[in-house]
């Protein structure tokens, strides 16, 4: 496993980390002995970073993390979100309401000061909102929070978030299928210190290359109840891109695989290919899936050819459905 610079945080991760929306929620039936087992395949492989947020599971997520880390010796960065508990509206976001969702999530990690604190997708409009950020930068000075940081759908949020001063990281949407945050954003964040968090970097599971047409999600599964948008950003769901037309564009990228390696590893390492990328936040249910996760840190850089070929297939096939909406 390799490390890199987490922005201003001052602190060092993993760059492959460990997204625990699955073990939460929305993802289908989830075991939570099985889920700390892939907590600790993770952290075996040399994995440093785990980012969750208070709204999965209602809690559920946050809590398996504390219990992971009362059996862990080494140093490990949790990031927790906030603000989704509450309807997407601006009168919501006041530092009263702020302040009780980290304490909160304080009592479920068990943690006095956690240690990254990202505001979860708020509306466009928040990012215009001094007051919001000045909120956040009081929990910095009363010691419950270390820092802090946004989790965005757009990238012309990112770029608007990363011009307060105090935000440490960035956490947006980045792969295969999702390739408009190379053209700007990443350099602007790499000028400001600024970490970068890849988010859904398997476009909700696409790009293990492991689903079909006659795949069935459970009536759980966001993959099944959102898959238009109907519960929440349809760019969380397959990365916003048709489910037809990406099963056409993975079959494209088999032939594109490196000898003994999953494309869920080659969509892993195509996203570390960039250096603007602090860590990389698959999901994982089972202790095998975080193993083969992590191992992707460990696989030689991709050739220019199949880079080449990766960003043609972009520019045809998927760009004109994705690349302007967020």
């Amino acid at each position: 496993m390799l490390y890199r610079p987490l922005g201003r945080t001052g602190r060092q991760v993993s760059e492959i980390g460990f997204g625990a929306w699955a073990i939460g929620a929305d993802w289908g039936q989830v075991d939570d002995e099985q889920s700390l087992r892939a907590l600790h395949a993770a952290a075996d492989a040399g994995v440093t970073f785990f980012d969750t947020a208070d709204v999965y599971g209602d809690g559920r997520s946050e809590r398996l993390i504390a219990g992971f880390r009362k059996e862990r010796t080494e140093p490990i960065v949790v990031a927790t979100k906030i603000g989704r508990r509450a309807p997407l509206d601006l009168k919501a976001y006041t530092r009263e309401n702020f302040g009780a969702w980290i304490d909160r999530s304080r009592e479920n990690l068990n943690m006095d000061r956690l240690d990254l604190v990202q505001l979860h997708s708020l509306p466009t409009d928040s990012y215009y909102r001094p007051e919001i950020f000045d909120a956040m930068d009081s929990f910095i000075t009363d010691g419950r929070i270390a820092s802090y940081g946004v989790s965005v759908e757009r990238v012309e949020e990112g770029l608007k978030a990363i011009e307060y001063p105090n935000v440490a990281t960035v956490q947006i949407i980045y792969n295969i299928f999702r390739q408009r945050p190379a053209e700007r954003f990443l350099s602007a964040a790499r000028e400001r210190n600024v970490g970068v968090i890849a988010r859904v970097p398997l476009a909700s599971g696409l790009l293990t290359g492991k689903f079909n047409r006659d795949t069935q999600f459970a009536a759980t599964d966001h993959r099944n109840f959102n898959r238009h948008g109907e519960s929440f950003d349809v760019g969380e769901t397959f990365a916003g891109v048709d489910y037809e037309t990406a099963l056409v564009a993975v079959e494209e990228l088999r032939s594109l695989m490196p000898h003994e390696t999953t494309m869920a590893q080659m969509a892993l390492r195509w996203i570390l290919m960039n250096d603007g990328i602090s860590t990389v936040i698959p999901g994982a249910k089972t202790p095998e899936q975080a193993s083969a996760n992590a191992a992707a840190s460990d696989l030689p850089e991709l050739p220019a050819s199949t880079m080449d070929r990766i960003a043609e297939l972009y520019r045809e096939r998927i760009a004109p459905l994705v690349h302007q909406r967020w």
